[in-house]
């Protein structure tokens, strides 16, 4: 073939690759060196292109035109949900190739199928010179993620011009060198200073200047002026103990979570030492949002009626979508949506028991489901209840009265806060969700005793609790006692696996997704019910198993995994893909709810670029691995 020819068909595969990650990221000069160093290769349909028994990958390939079927080891028919297909632009055997070892799974070809190949001792070359190809390859989906996450930044620039965003290091925000002093210096002192230098808070600090200790402008009123204290007393007499700190690396997020959570306005930043290096506030991060957390968190905390917290539930959606736009990651998201969700019911709660008689009474308010979980999204209803004790000399009826009439007026203050009553009754003014805890305990124990699909069914909601206010030590002996009864229930278990292996990913035999499966809403995928439910169904059972007390589907897989020996890589992989399902979803509940409609879950295939495609076939990969897992440990 003369030099023009080759020329041309290197150039023309140049152009194909330019069309799919990671190649459309990669220098001229690495394309070039995989243009000239590859081979087109035809397979004929149905033909077996790599298995188990080939030995030892010595290929890497890229799919070039046709589809190719895998099939994993152990899987018995090609004709199974399982199996799952790759298209043009996709890359395979990847691992084995670097590992030097055959494949765990085979690749058949479906129709006529051509392959760009390179050999192994060249695609390490490969992987050498260029970082973005070895990033792929050693983290694919870390990879395609922060891809999609940079074309989602540049989607919504509009939204985010002239801001800086919520993902900017802590080292940007803080623009002064901190003040402190030392825990013996006069109240009077440190108030001068304060006033001279115009700021709002002073740190204290240690002999080896690690922060003790943090005193504000509020804090002069509170605890000087009111309380009486002698401005000739030391300042460690009026300070807050134990400032809240986060590493100097964090980010304005984890500043902005940590003010949610803990209601506090000012965040220290420390070295790898535990040396304060610069306060951030909330002026701070006000500074970063057109909608501010400090906005909202005073409209919570100082509202006395239900229509101010309404504004401040809308705050929370426009905050949330702010960080959408501005590539925040799906588990922060929801984890920021649920902190300041919580904080909102604790004050509908506060705002009603002045309103309700409940002195004497034990108690503490659960969140169920996704807010127990802290996965909430911006379409959510309510799951809640009630847990309190009641004693010898207390009239149980009437003191379930009592929690049921207080309840009422809280589900319904939501409901117009935003959060619409659930139409399955999981509220706490539902009388089988207001309970003693021993009859919370006893219900636990005949689901676990008894695993019928009701049981089994109420499992997924019931046991992903979380205290929100009152009594949290009341959930912390449910949960002890939820773990106890689960470890020593193996039939259980494996009721749950079994259960949770009835939903499969929609991954296609023949095609990538399957998008059939809802006849109301053809050619679409329900993200809720055959994504992110995956997840979580596997993720709680490992919880159970394993005695992990955590609710969050992301800590449950993670502190699993440890216990369950699973690579760290493997369980990341898990994460990366439950988080990108999430991802779409809040992307879709934000698309839907800018055009006036109702939130939901669904996603069309067809509607996707290359990258999310690509993504979204390996996270529904990431979940079928789990529902394997789950196969193996209980011998499904």
């Amino acid at each position: 073939m003369s030099n023009n020819a080759t020329e041309m068909l290197v150039s023309a595969m140049i152009k194909f690759l330019r069309s799919y990650p990671p190649f459309d990221r990669m220098e001229q000069d690495d394309l070039q060196f995989l243009g000239d160093s590859v081979k087109l290769a035809y397979y004929p349909k149905a033909s077996l292109i790599v298995s188990p028994d080939t030995g030892v990958v010595r290929i890497f390939r890229i799919l070039q035109r046709g589809k190719v079927l895998v099939r994993h080891t152990g899987e018995v028919s090609v004709m199974e949900h399982s199996s799952m297909t790759l298209g043009p632009g996709e890359c395979f055997t990847i691992g084995p190739v670097i590992a030097q070892r055959p494949s765990s799974s085979s690749y058949t070809a479906l129709e006529d199928v051509f392959c760009y190949e390179l050999p192994a001792e060249v695609f390490l070359v490969l992987m050498q010179q260029s970082s973005v190809f070895n990033l792929f390859c050693t983290q694919y989906l870390a990879s395609l993620l922060s891809q999609s996450r940079q074309q989602l930044q540049m989607h919504f620039s509009q939204h985010v011009a002239e801001q800086q965003t919520m993902n900017s290091p802590l080292a940007s925000i803080i623009k002064k060198d901190p003040i402190s002093v030392t825990p013996d210096t006069p109240t009077r002192q440190v108030i001068e200073v304060m006033a001279s230098r115009s700021i709002g808070s002073m740190i204290i600090v240690d002999a080896d200047l690690q922060p003790v200790g943090i005193f504000t402008q509020s804090d002069v009123l509170k605890r000087v002026v009111l309380s009486g204290a002698s401005l000739d007393g030391p300042i460690h007499l009026v300070m807050t103990p134990d400032p809240h700190t986060l590493p100097f690396a964090a980010n304005a997020y984890d500043a902005a979570l940590a003010m949610a959570k803990h209601g506090v306005r000012h965040v220290l930043a420390v070295d790898e030492g535990g040396h304060l290096k610069g306060v951030v506030s909330e002026r701070d991060l006000f500074t970063l949002q057109r909608v501010g957390l400090r906005q909202i968190r005073q409209t919570i905390d100082s509202a006395t009626s239900i229509d101010m917290l309404l504004m401040a539930s809308k705050d929370v959606r426009q905050l949330s979508l702010n960080m959408l736009a501005q590539g925040v990651g799906a588990e922060q998201i929801t984890q920021f949506i649920s902190a300041l969700n919580d904080t909102l019911t604790r004050r509908v709660i506060q705002i009603n028991l002045d309103k309700h008689d409940l002195y004497g009474i034990e108690w503490a308010w659960l969140s169920f489901g996704s807010e127990g979980r802290d996965e909430q999204t911006f379409s959510t209803d309510q799951d809640n209840g009630i847990v309190y004790i009641c004693t010898d000399i207390m009239d149980r009826e009437q003191t379930q009265l009592l929690l049921l009439e207080f309840a009422r007026d809280v589900n319904e203050d939501l409901d117009k806060c935003g959060f619409p009553l659930c139409t399955g009754k999981i509220m706490a003014s539902n009388p089988g969700m207001c309970l003693t805890l021993e009859e919370w305990e006893e219900k636990f124990d005949n689901w676990i005793r008894m695993p019928e699909p009701q049981a089994l069914l109420n499992s997924t909601i019931f046991f992903d609790f979380r205290p929100l206010f009152g009594k949290f030590n009341l959930a912390d002996r449910m949960r002890l006692t939820l773990l106890r009864r689960t470890r020593s229930n193996p039939l259980f278990l494996r009721m749950m696996a079994g259960n949770a292996n009835s939903i499969l990913p929609p991954l296609g035999k023949f095609r990538d997704f399957v998008t059939d499966a809802d006849p109301e809403h053809p050619g679409n995928i329900d993200l809720k019910k055959y994504g992110a439910r995956l997840f979580i169904d596997a993720a709680r059972i490992f919880a159970l198993a394993h005695d992990v007390a955590a609710t969050n589907t992301v800590q449950r897989i993670k502190l699993s995994a440890s216990k369950m020996h699973i690579p760290p890589e493997e369980a990341a992989a898990a994460v990366d893909g439950f988080n990108f399902i999430q991802l779409m979803r809040l992307r879709r509940q934000h698309s839907e709810q800018t055009q006036g409609r109702e939130g939901d879950n669904l996603v069309r295939p067809d509607d996707l670029n290359e990258v999310d495609r690509r993504i979204l076939k390996e996270a529904f990969r990431q979940a079928r691995k789990l529902q394997q897992r789950l196969k193996l440990d209980y011998q499904l």
